[in-house]
């Protein structure tokens, strides 16, 4: 165990910066730029999540739409299909006026009256141009024509649009100008052989079709429309009427057919075409520009189609983004404490303790440098510390300090002291007749001699600053900062008798059968205008006046004097 250290090193005042510091720099600068990288490609997976999420959203709705409206008008096209194929109905529209055939007839149609959503029907006759009703409640003696068709009436565009159209059947809206109800009217054409016979229509109310289709939208971000091949809109559900819908319906306060720049009506556009060239049944969802999202289905069975535009959720919304930047902050808060503790208990930490050990080596205290014991980098760094330190102060023979660390640790007390003025004091020692006790014993013995002399001098030094080192040969030096006269000659005195107590043989000594040793002992005063070798000259001068006296004793020399301190046995 060491009880002095080396040299104490320190950068200027203002240019020490400790790892630690630069470490915790170091990590706040690359947890903002973590944090910016992250919150940028979360804000980036985020949208494209959302952008998904709203497509898909959005389909379902106009999937979902079109099939509910697909499956009303195909069930009632399956219906009236029975009408328009039924024997009786085409030999009663050949024979207007046969009583049997029109009571047949209206027994087919009544009974699939009986099973179609308006519960009623309208029929109109080519080779008369009469317009009959049946109903539920219809009877052979009622089932009469209540009205003559016309081509030129707007009204009776229904009978003469559908005998006109290459279709067998096609849907339309309008009102119910007998129930004066909204309509989607389901026109079928009845033909014998190619040729005309007449149109059977039937409607569905429109209050009923919309509320199945609209009924969960929220109007606030979400518009569903129909419209056919040509663009025109029959039904919305941001319009309570129908007429108005086919009239005024519009997306953003812009009519759809507004112009070619609208990117919904080039949506529309290109999707009808796309059906027209390939047959295309499946829903199709495009992402518009301001964070729309708009679907497109086809209805089966009909040229018309459900358009579903949806106002998707920002990402800069601040229901969603201040969440999410919590969130995304929080983590990166929590793993640069978790980071910061792990690091600090396993970097710093021991770096710290490290340090600590090494200071209290610096300041002349007995200390063992930390983590020598440990089997990892920083146990390799504190050996090859601890190795340095012994190779740069340490004795190799006696294990004591050697002259390099008496000489800067000297300069580092003088000028320490001379700050305060405080005593100083040095002490020289030599062993008597060594060179007669090296021809006698030998060289191994002499080593031997000069090891035990080391040892008990650096035990007998005790206090924190005082430490013991070899000068040289057998000349052995002790530092005491901050000791007087009176102080100094009590620790030689001491030195003396600690020697001659363990009592290590000499035969060639002419003073004592037992090894001794003369000091020289000097003390003054410091400032900053004295060396630290002025010291160990006026302590070598007052050594060599114990020689000349007789040995195995002291001598003081101070700047005014010389007192000598005889052997006291």
């Amino acid at each position: 165990m060491l009880n002095n250290t080396a040299t104490h090193h320190t950068l200027p005042p203002g240019n020490s910066v400790s790892i630690a510091r630069r470490f915790r720099r170091t990590s706040i600068i690359l947890f903002a730029i973590v944090f910016m990288v992250m919150a940028a490609v979360m804000l980036y997976i985020f949208s494209r999540v959302i952008t998904w999420v709203s497509l898909d959203y959005t389909e379902s709705f106009a999937a979902s739409s079109a099939e509910a409206l697909s499956g009303h008008i195909n069930r009632e096209v399956g219906l009236m299909g029975k009408a328009v194929r039924s024997p009786e109905v085409i030999a009663w529209l050949q024979d207007e006026d046969n009583t049997d055939k029109k009571s047949a007839a209206l027994g087919e149609l009544k009974a699939i009256v009986n099973e179609l959503h308006s519960y009623n029907l309208y029929i109109g006759v080519v080779n008369s141009s009469n317009e009959y009703t049946v109903q539920r409640i219809s009877t052979p003696e009622i089932f009469l024509p209540f009205a003559t068709l016309n081509r030129e009436v707007a009204e009776d565009a229904w009978f003469f649009t559908c005998l006109d159209s290459p279709l067998e059947y096609r849907v339309s809206v309008g009102t119910d100008h007998v129930l004066q109800r909204d309509r989607m009217w389901l026109d079928y054409k009845v033909s014998l052989e190619g040729t005309p016979l007449g149109v059977i229509c039937t409607g569905l109310e429109y209050g009923h079709i919309a509320g199945e289709l609209f009924a969960n939208f929220d109007k606030a971000t979400m518009i569903g429309s129909v419209f056919d091949s040509s663009g025109k809109v029959h039904m919305s559900s941001s319009q309570s009427n129908m007429l108005d819908a086919a009239a005024s319906f519009n997306f953003r306060g812009e009519n759809v057919r507004a112009g070619n720049d609208d990117p919904i009506l080039a949506a529309v556009q290109g999707y009808v075409q796309q059906r027209s060239d390939t047959g295309l049944q499946l829903p199709v969802a495009y992402s518009l520009p301001g964070g729309e999202y708009l679907s497109i289905a086809p209805i089966r069975g009909t040229d018309w189609y459900i358009a579903i535009l949806s106002q998707g959720i920002s990402i800069f919304s601040p229901t969603l983004f201040m969440p999410l930047a919590a969130t995304v902050f929080a983590l990166l808060v929590i793993t640069a404490l978790l980071s910061t503790l792990l690091t600090h208990r396993i970097i710093f930490s021991p770096l710290a303790m490290l340090g600590e050990s090494l200071g209290l080596l610096s300041a002349n205290q007995e200390a063992r440098i930390y983590g020598t014991e440990r089997q990892d980098e920083l146990g390799e760094l504190s050996r090859t510390i601890e190795d340095l330190f012994r190779k740069a102060n340490i004795d190799t023979l006696t294990g004591i300090y050697n002259r390099r660390y008496m000489e800067n640790n000297l300069l580092r007390l003088v000028e320490q002291l001379s700050r305060s003025g405080t005593s100083l004091s040095v002490l020289m020692l030599d062993i008597d007749f060594f060179k007669k006790y090296n021809d006698t014993y030998g060289h191994d013995q002499g080593d031997e001699c000069l090891r035990e002399v080391a040892t008990t001098l650096n035990q007998n030094v005790s206090r924190a600053d005082d430490f013991v080192a070899r000068y040289g040969g057998e000349e052995f030096i002790v530092v005491l900062p901050n000791t007087d006269q009176a102080g100094a000659c009590v620790v030689a005195q001491k030195l003396l008798q600690a020697v001659r107590s363990i009592k290590i043989p000499h035969t060639a000594s002419s003073i004592a059968p037992y090894v001794t040793v003369s000091i020289g002992v000097t003390t003054g005063r410091v400032s900053h205008k004295q060396g630290w070798g002025s010291y160990v000259k006026r302590a070598d001068e007052a050594l060599y006046s114990s020689k000349q006296n007789g040995r195995d004793q002291y001598t003081f020399l101070a700047y005014s004097g010389l007192v000598t301190g005889a052997s006291n046995d």
